[in-house]
């Protein structure tokens, strides 16, 4: 017998809970009819200094489970999936804004399809009374999430959404604050839980909003970053890279279009320009680098196969990092080769004034290629640890 939990986290919405509980527990047998034959509604009282915890008591068909404090509306969810008898859980805000009148299409869609979490998207083409500064940032922390996840999304911090029992150990831990959805939305993505959007309608919320656009929208941003970097961190720090690099890429072009074109003599700015391209091309690397080896971490910590490449399929067979050891030495070899190179030329009279910028270069060549040979050094250290297991398994005949 399939059973379906709502769990409505509520911060003294005394004004708006009883409607809300109401149509909750009216679509139950829209939800038999679906193959879900029993509805547990459960509204988790986070701390409310008003009637709230009244209004839910004296609603027959509603358990309460009461917050002495305050802990946050990530915290109240957990507390209600912990207190829920369900294999199937739900939740949706106690402010009237979430339409409850969706949840069979929610369940039907997730019953017979085969998804893990199912989620009421304001985002995907209803009719929605949501307010213009939410909207834009809401459609930022979708393409965000879309960006770093590689699948799209429409609605990534949507309240309203129903999932399977069992997806909570992939998905957990989840933080207890206003950043529990998109937070939920990027782990499932990266996870490898199934999951699915069904465009719902949207309303104005009773009573006032609890969401502040500029700290919770910057908490969003930060946990986002942090959360994809668990995961695929090569897909941030790569992109970054490649951002550096091809500011160095241009100020090196530059360069030479302008020695080519006679201007031999630089200035203060010609100057700066050309060590802003050492840091840019070094830092780059570095960064790339750094993303590719937190790669090979992160999937010994999951123990899973590690992710390649920044949008998708990798772009090099076999991958990039395979070919840091030649790359490496070649940067080294480029380095101390025209190192020697203009200090011999310095010794037989060029003035320094000339030589400075070929050891510049010869400086970026020796420390990327460094940069290189000690990351492919250590990726194979990690590789070779994060096959330990399976070979010693194969070794011993498991």
């Amino acid at each position: 017998m399939t059973t379906l939990s709502v769990v409505i986290p509520a911060l003294n919405e005394e004004g708006g809970i009883a409607a809300i509980m109401k149509r909750v527990l009216a679509v139950a047998p829209a939800l038999q009819n679906m193959g879900v034959a029993r509805l547990e509604l459960i509204v988790v009282d986070d701390g409310s200094t008003d009637g709230t915890a009244e209004v839910v008591r004296n609603t027959p068909g509603a358990a309460l489970v009461q917050h002495p404090v305050n802990r946050g509306y990530g915290a109240a969810l957990k507390t209600g999936f912990r207190a829920a008898q369900g294999d199937l859980l739900a939740f949706l805000d106690a402010d009237g804004t979430y339409p409850p009148e969706y949840f069979p299409q929610l369940c039907d869609t997730l019953l017979n399809n085969g998804y893990d979490i199912v989620v009421g998207s304001r985002m995907a083409g209803a009719e929605s009374e949501m307010p213009l500064t939410r909207r834009i940032g809401n459609t930022v922390f979708a393409g965000m999430i879309s960006l770093l996840s590689r699948q799209r999304i429409t609605d990534s911090a949507s309240g309203m959404r129903v999932f399977r029992r069992e997806a909570l150990e992939k998905l957990y831990p989840l933080p207890d604050g206003l950043n529990f959805t998109p937070i939920m939305s990027t782990r499932a993505l990266h996870e490898d839980v199934r999951m699915a959007e069904v465009a719902i309608p949207y309303s104005e919320r009773v009573g006032r909003s609890k969401l502040s656009v500029l700290r919770d929208g910057t908490r969003y941003v930060q946990t986002i970053t942090w959360t994809a970097l668990n995961y695929n961190p090569v897909r941030i720090l790569g992109g970054l890279a490649l951002l550096l690099l091809g500011l160095a890429g241009g100020i090196a072009l530059a360069t030479l279009v302008a020695r080519l074109a006679g201007r031999t003599e630089i200035g203060p700015l010609g100057a700066f320009a050309l060590f802003a391209m050492l840091v840019l091309a070094v830092a780059g690397v570095s960064l790339f680098n750094l993303g590719a080896t937190f790669n090979y971490l992160v999937a010994l910590f999951h123990r899973r196969p590690v992710k390649q490449g920044l949008f998708g399929k990798p772009i090099f067979d076999p991958p990039l990092d395979r070919h840091f050891w030649w790359m490496g030495l070649l940067g080294l070899a480029m380095g101390l080769g025209l190192g020697l190179l203009s200090l011999t030329l310095a010794l037989n009279g060029w003035p320094a004034s000339r030589m400075w910028f070929y050891y510049l270069l010869s400086a970026m060549f020796f420390l990327i290629g460094l940069q290189f040979l000690v990351s492919w050094i250590l990726m194979r250290v990690l590789e070779e640890l994060s096959q330990r297991e399976s070979l010693a398994a194969t070794d011993l005949g498991r």
